[in-house]
């Protein structure tokens, strides 16, 4: 996927309110709230603002804008950040009917998304916050592979699978005849499009008999507590479970490689390490204080951000490269 990490758009002011009642489906409503902006320890010092703010989207990103929202809020007690998690396509529905601030991105924004937000006078930022290696990690109970190439695991997961690829065997004869139980992101996810597209050559394209979820720990959980299961999502959810569960090495065929920052940021983790971003509505930007002083925030923080949630920071290049975008959205 070769797609440029940085952009800023402009769409025509035409139909700013037209559809913004017709974004429906999983990500329609407005987003359930993580919130821990309603107050901090601090007194938030004479430049402080005020607030809301509404970020929505997906559930890889979302830990990354709830440890920003909490570092943010402890110096701006007065700014409340609700940070919901319906998934990419879910919080890009939202954003691009004029309902968030904020959208949350585990892959960029497709076409029919960007003409969605131009359609109602959306114009809006993309920001490149992190890199994840989005991982591949079974129950601990698989212990005949420590690793798996792509062409197996679109054997797994290709739509043609489906009702055929039921054990481990059919997958390498040499493993047990053992179930493999499947648990994998909704359809919203941009996880979910990532994968397909990596693996399965076209994104969204995929079995769907297997245990989906927009939520990550719904999966993680379900991976856990089930012998024999497969799943994947970001790097973040593994680490922090990495108790219970199991990464798989990829191998693109180069050989095998582990999941890791260090992987992840030389570019040898293929085909799963993937760029994060936040979209930020240029309106909100350039008329709510709370909002430019968020992004700011994010921005500026942001190796302080990802450590705190557990991420893969940007290389200096990539730290370089944020500057652009950040000048054009202060105009």
């Amino acid at each position: 996927m070769n797609r440029t990490p940085l952009r800023q758009y402009a769409a025509p002011a035409a139909l700013a309110l037209s559809l913004s009642l017709g974004a429906a489906a999983c990500g329609g409503q407005d987003p359930e709230p993580t919130d821990s902006g309603n107050g901090g320890n601090s007194d938030g010092g004479s430049d402080s603002v005020s607030g809301s703010i509404k970020i929505d989207g997906s559930s890889t990103v979302e830990p990354l804008s709830s440890a920003a929202n909490q570092l943010f809020t402890d110096e701006n007690p007065d700014v409340r950040v609700t940070v919901g998690a319906s998934g990419t396509g879910g919080g890009f529905e939202v954003f691009c009917a004029g309902r968030t601030d904020i959208s949350d991105a585990s892959r960029p924004i497709d076409p029919e998304e960007e003409k969605l937000c131009q359609e109602n006078g959306v114009e809006f930022t993309e920001l490149r916050v992190a890199t994840d290696a989005l991982t591949v990690v079974t129950n601990p109970s698989v212990d005949w592979t420590d690793c798996i190439t792509t062409e197996q695991l679109n054997t797994i997961w290709a739509p043609d699978a489906e009702g055929k690829v039921e054990s481990w065997s059919d997958v390498d004869p040499s493993w047990p005849d053992t179930e493999l139980a499947l648990f994998g992101p909704g359809t919203d996810s941009g996880t979910f499009d990532y994968f397909t597209d990596e693996i399965n050559g076209e994104e969204g394209v995929s079995r769907s008999d297997y245990e989906a979820s927009e939520d990550d720990n719904v999966l993680v959980e379900g991976v856990a507590n089930t012998e024999g299961a497969m799943g994947y999502f970001g790097f973040t959810f593994y680490k922090e479970n990495a108790d219970t569960l199991k990464a798989l090495q990829i191998d693109s065929g180069d050989g095998c490689v582990e999941p890791s920052a260090e992987t992840a940021q030389s570019g040898e983790y293929t085909p799963l390490a993937r760029p994060l971003f936040i979209y930020v509505s240029n309106k909100a930007y350039q008329e709510k204080p709370q909002v430019a002083a968020f992004v700011d925030f994010y921005v500026e923080q942001l190796d302080q951000i990802v450590e705190a949630a557990q991420y893969i920071q940007l290389n200096e290049d990539q730290k370089a490269e944020l500057e652009e975008p950040l000048a054009s959205l202060s105009g």
